[in-house]
């Protein structure tokens, strides 16, 4: 084992290119594109989605293509940030060398944050799905389960952790793809015992808008979230062979992609249903599978809910240690995170991503409507602030990476600076809407108090460099 070297806090910004990573570049092109198409396909949608159904109506699909023109903003500008200087820390590092040194240990740790509180809802969730395959093993024991396995997973090459992401996402790709070809035959009446449905669901009960555009609005609250997990292939781009070229081709074959799963299977929900027969917390993908007749439609979805689960804990849990791990190579974090195996894993920052991991899933377990539940709000809207600070660095990155790269930028933004701008509007937008809404403002207000306390860390620090 080795260490790398730590950026000392009085050092000059760092220059753009690709950045020399002590980490191992196990990760090939195959594994960065299913990780960029299955990295947003989680249980926010297979689940979650009946809860913007039951606010927006059809106009969902109104919701879904908001939000979803949003992340795939991000997901642009991230990609080119990524191309031009591929690092373990991705938009942190980016945020570092746009803004300075506070914004890059802000976003890193409150990115870092994020994740290891979210690794505890996911594995919940999937320790329940299991309890109920197996009443007899208690559910603390699958959660232990769940999270030593990928641990072990994580601290061994970083191939396993690819291989685990490939074929997680494949199941959950492969799985909206067969919901959708089914869904289409159904409306189209081709399927046993089914006929045309036309547009009676779409315009029937209240039509297309039946709370108006406050409904839609109202679903995209609900939905914006369930697009987190987008960053995890720039993060990984830096542990590929070529990150520059993969990066980009990972970024390119997964937005529009993304965009037709989300909103091409909201159509096919609000098409073949009513949309008031959905309900907050039941699957609109098992009613729909249930009525055109696919038999243990439930458990099917059970299993692809589950997998999304373990894949989204596999990936933040990665996610997490690599953060942590550039943190600290760039002085921003404990140095004792910097040991590295002779293999290219980043040990210690994997160990200590998953040890706050365990103490939120312990939280979770014992305290879920008090201390957990606090937990849970302190970065409910922390994904808004970090693709903020994602837009801003673009914005300043641009003209400079335009300038200074040694080649040209290998994925360009689209519409510079007038579409950057309009995300960050967007997210502007959608976090004046939280503070309005009562059940999210909660949300809105712990998140920033956990922004204001790691912005008053990153003050200090910036005031101790300056003295010293």
């Amino acid at each position: 084992m080795h260490d790398a070297s730590p950026v000392s806090p009085a050092s000059p910004p760092v220059p753009l290119g690709p950045e020399p990573e002590p980490l191992s570049h196990g990760l090939k092109q195959r594994h960065l594109t299913m990780l960029g198409l299955g990295g947003v396909i989680g249980a926010g949608l297979f689940v979650g989605s009946g809860a913007g159904i039951a606010v927006a109506g059809p106009g969902i699909v109104l919701s879904y293509l908001i939000a979803g023109a949003l992340a795939m903003l991000i997901m642009r500008m991230l990609g080119e940030m990524a191309a031009a200087m591929p690092a373990s820390g991705a938009f942190s590092v980016h945020a570092e060398r746009a803004l300075g040194r506070w914004a890059g240990f802000a976003v890193g740790w409150l990115y870092w944050f994020l994740l290891v509180v979210v690794l505890a809802v996911e594995a919940t969730g999937a320790a329940t799905i299991a309890h109920g395959w197996a009443p007899g093993v208690p559910q603390w024991a699958w959660v232990l389960v769940f999270m030593v396995v990928f641990t072990v997973a994580n601290l061994t090459a970083v191939k396993n952790f690819g291989e685990f992401e490939f074929w997680f996402a494949a199941l959950k790709v492969g799985a909206i793809v067969a919901f959708l070809v089914l869904g289409a035959l159904a409306i189209v009446g081709v399927l046993p015992d089914t006929d045309p449905v036309g547009l009676t669901n779409l315009t029937g009960q209240g039509g297309f808008l039946p709370h108006g555009w406050s409904g839609v609005v109202s679903g995209v609250l609900a939905v914006v979230f369930a697009f987190g997990g987008l960053e995890v292939v720039t993060i990984a781009a830096a542990e590929s062979d070529d990150p520059a070229r993969n990066v980009a081709r990972a970024v390119r074959s997964a937005v529009w992609r993304i965009l037709l799963f989300y909103v091409g299977s909201m159509l096919v929900i609000v098409t073949l249903l009513p949309w008031t027969a959905m309900r907050p917390g039941q699957s609109p993908y098992v009613a729909v599978l249930d009525s055109i007749g696919v038999p243990a439609a439930g458990q099917i979805m059970n299993v692809v809910v589950f997998v999304a689960l373990l894949s989204a804990l596999n990936a933040n849990l990665y996610g997490s240690s690599r953060m942590v791990f550039s943190l600290a190579e760039r002085g921003e974090g404990p140095r004792g995170l910097l040991k590295v195996t002779r293999g290219g894993v980043p040990r210690r920052a994997v160990l200590a991503s998953v040890a706050f991991g365990f103490v939120s899933v312990l939280l979770n377990l014992k305290w879920p409507d008090s201390v957990f539940l606090y937990l849970l709000n302190a970065v409910g809207a922390v994904l808004l602030f970090v693709w903020a600070l994602i837009a801003v660095s673009q914005l300043r990155l641009r003209r400079r990476i335009e300038r200074e790269a040694p080649q040209p930028p290998a994925l360009r933004m689209w519409g510079f600076p007038w579409l950057t701008w309009v995300a960050l509007a967007a997210m502007a937008a959608v976090l004046v809407l939280m503070l309005t809404d009562d059940g999210t403002r909660p949300q809105v207000l712990w998140s920033s108090a956990a922004t204001g306390a790691v912005l008053l860390v990153a003050w200090v620090r910036e005031l101790r460099t300056k003295r010293s």
